[in-house]
């Protein structure tokens, strides 16, 4: 294996962009990625993904932020 020294500035480049999105999905990642969901919450967002998106009831960032007192 090649020491630090020897490695190109493209090469020592790639090697930071590996270790800092290796290091971000350690963080960051989802751990129960590759678990199975329970029936009934597959069910739930079987529903709610078939719900025409006229009955879901929403909220704009805008209003969310107005009623906060927030400026948007």
């Amino acid at each position: 294996m090649r020491s630090v020294k020897d490695l190109t500035e493209d090469e020592l480049k790639s090697l930071i962009a590996q270790v800092v999105e290796e290091k971000l999905e350690d963080l960051l990642g989802d751990p129960d990625a590759d678990l199975p969901l329970r029936q009934e919450i597959h069910q739930r967002l079987l529903r709610s993904q078939s719900q025409p998106s006229a009955s879901r009831q929403t909220v704009s960032a805008a209003e969310v932020a107005r009623r906060l007192g927030l400026e948007w």
